[in-house]
């Protein structure tokens, strides 16, 4: 498994974060887990390395709040990466 780096909570709001860019495939792996069917405690433990078992609060959130956000990028986010970083 690829170590990755991530919060416990994705990012909210209307700004494209630093944090959104370094994670678009982690966005996507969510959102294609979801099309896929995959039920959220796998895909938490693949995609995060998370136990939903051991932890299941955190868990919870970080899958989530993750595709919470993946969505998000989906309906707006993808514009501004369009658009590009701003100067």
């Amino acid at each position: 498994m690829t170590s990755i780096s991530f919060l416990d909570e994705a990012p909210t709001g209307d700004l494209l974060t630093d944090y959104d860019r370094r994670n678009v495939k982690l966005y996507l792996r969510l959102l294609d887990a979801e099309a896929d069917g995959a039920q959220w405690e796998d895909a938490v433990e693949v995609i995060f390395g998370i136990d939903p078992v051991m932890q299941p609060e955190r868990a919870r959130k970080v899958h989530d709040s993750h595709l919470a956000r993946a969505h998000w990028m989906t309906e707006h986010g993808y514009k501004i990466l369009r658009r590009g970083r701003p100067n």
